[in-house]
């Protein structure tokens, strides 16, 4: 496995999607890749979300918030999944901050190493700051198709859009194709060095 003991963070919160979370747990290792969920605890140990559709419980242990860049680093990729998940992260207590996770994904946009990964409705998480996407080309869910163009965006009508180190899919039902291409990407820089 030539991913072996490399590392994917994905954003996990309440009111996931189910079956795409679930093909993340088995489709990463397959390839030898480490997986971790990552979440605002809240202070919390752990916490225990619950999926969209079936409810389906899901604990989470480790915190985005206090990373070190150096811990950051050690990503080759982050997901911001599809879902509410983004909506719940961007919540911020401080209308005048952003919210650790949106601090989070906007630390890592600015590691060019590190594939930045977003599905569906995940680009809720970058609408407070949409320097990051602003004239680079991307795909959401449909129903986004405002909020990606306010945000400067170029839309593309494809399933899975790649621009550069930015990889944007469609919608949650389309995470096979957009784990696949995330996947190429890894594989091709380790091949490239």
């Amino acid at each position: 496995m030539k991913l072996q003991g490399k590392k994917v963070a994905i954003l996990i919160e309440s009111d996931y999607y189910e079956k795409e979370i679930f093909y993340y747990e088995h489709r990463f290792p397959e390839e030898g890749i480490e997986l971790h969920f990552l979440s605002r605890l809240w202070g919390q140990p752990y916490l225990t979300f619950k999926g969209h559709e079936y409810q389906a419980p899901f604990e989470c242990h480790k915190s985005l918030e206090g990373m070190s860049d150096e811990d950051l680093r050690s990503y080759s990729a982050i997901i911001v999944p599809s879902a509410i998940v983004s909506d719940r992260l961007r919540y911020t207590e401080d209308i005048n901050k952003l919210s650790p996770a949106v601090q989070f994904i906007e630390r890592a946009f600015a590691e060019p190493s590190i594939i930045k990964g977003i599905i569906c409705h995940g680009m809720w998480l970058i609408s407070p700051v949409p320097h990051l996407v602003r004239g680079r080309n991307v795909v959401g869910h449909i129903n986004l198709l405002g909020d990606i163009r306010n945000m400067g965006a170029n839309y593309i009508d494809q399933d899975v859009v790649v621009d550069g180190d930015l990889v944007t899919g469609r919608t949650g039902g389309h995470c096979h194709l957009f784990a696949r291409k995330i996947i190429d990407l890894m594989l091709e820089k380790e091949e490239g060095r």
